[in-house]
């Protein structure tokens, strides 16, 4: 969804985070980025790894989108504003918020771009990034007069980035992706430092209503009806390839192609509407249907029969090729047909 290739880095500044009792550094002044070799460094380290993205928020508040101290700080930014203030502003805002005693120190990025592509679109965006783990490397030295030497040092390189964000500068409250891989049990980052909610877009919902089905599938189908797993994966590949081959989303036809039974289909609409309250969604009925997120779902769409520690059974097609049975000494048995083996 995210395209890095073309990628300008206009501004990038670097703040030094201590939590709570710790030192805080605030530069005054940008890093001037020298030539191609490190731009393309930067764009490796902080907008690839937001390419395999897939779920989008927005800005919000619960009382006013006004009131959302990051949008503010940003929008500003977006408008041209001082960078420099408005960064240092941004590592105060992170101050402000970050009380937990478990939060960890770290270094504070804050990267505008250009030519950020999304969805065949290219717009200007900001990026905002802690890093509060860094990686081991051996840097090599030499020089005219044959000596060479290694310097064993750490920084920042290949490891997944901690927390970041990234607010792209389409229509507001902008398109925002996140990415928090946290070690303890705070939320400050997504909850109380940028403050977001699912974006209403075809992405989520392609993404929101892939996670219910499979839930109906794998939880409520087994408790309801005598299902085998041999069954239940046929309905998991029966509902990604809807999916697939679909440019866009009609409930009523998914419904029938996967499900081809009144009271399953039944069963469907009560589950969704308890699974909704529950997580506070809504999925409407007919949406286009993002093929980067259908990707990404297909994996956790298991179509693996595995039966004790024995035999692994891969389902891609026809279930009527398959028939579950049991011995009368209690052994149970798969019968497969085919054609073909290879």
């Amino acid at each position: 969804m995210i395209e890095f290739d073309e990628v300008i880095v206009n501004n990038i500044i670097y703040h030094r985070f201590g939590a709570e009792g710790s030192l805080s550094y605030v530069n005054t002044e940008e890093y001037n980025i020298q030539g191609e070799l490190e731009e393309e460094v930067v764009r490796r380290i902080f907008i690839k790894p937001f390419a395999a993205a897939v779920t989008t928020y927005e800005f919000t508040h619960d009382v006013d989108l006004k009131m959302n101290v990051l949008f503010n700080l940003v929008r500003d930014i977006h408008q041209d504003e001082s960078f420099l203030i408005r960064s240092q502003e941004i590592h105060q805002h992170l101050k402000s918020v970050s009380k937990h005693p478990n939060i960890k120190d770290g270094d504070l990025f804050v990267i505008k771009y250009d030519n950020v592509k999304m969805d065949n679109n290219y717009y200007q965006a900001l990026g905002i990034y802690k890093v509060e783990n860094k990686e081991n490397f051996i840097e090599t030295t030499s020089s005219d007069s044959s000596k060479i030497g290694l310097n064993f040092k750490k920084g920042i390189g290949s490891k997944k980035l901690d927390k970041a964000v990234l607010i792209v500068f389409s229509e507001e409250p902008y398109t925002v992706f996140i990415i928090d891989n946290a070690s303890t049990e705070t939320d400050y980052w997504i909850n109380e430092f940028v403050k977001v909610d699912f974006r209403k877009d075809y992405v989520n919902s392609t993404n929101q209503f892939l996670d219910f089905t499979k839930a109906f599938i794998t939880e409520q189908i087994p408790s309801e009806y005598e299902v085998s797993k041999a069954e239940q994966i046929d309905l998991l590949n029966r509902s990604v390839d809807y999916f697939k081959k679909h440019d866009t989303f009609e409930k009523e036809e998914f419904e029938q192609s996967v499900f081809q039974n009144n009271d399953v289909i039944e069963s469907f609409h009560s589950f969704d509407q308890s699974y909704s309250e529950e997580k506070d969604l809504v999925i409407n009925d007919s949406f286009e249907i993002s093929p980067h997120a259908v990707k990404k779902q297909a994996r956790a769409f298991k179509s693996v029969l595995k039966l004790d520690k024995n035999f692994h059974i891969y389902i891609h097609g026809d279930k009527e090729l398959i028939e579950r049975g049991e011995e009368t000494d209690g052994r149970k048995f798969y019968k497969i047909y085919y054609d073909e083996e290879s």
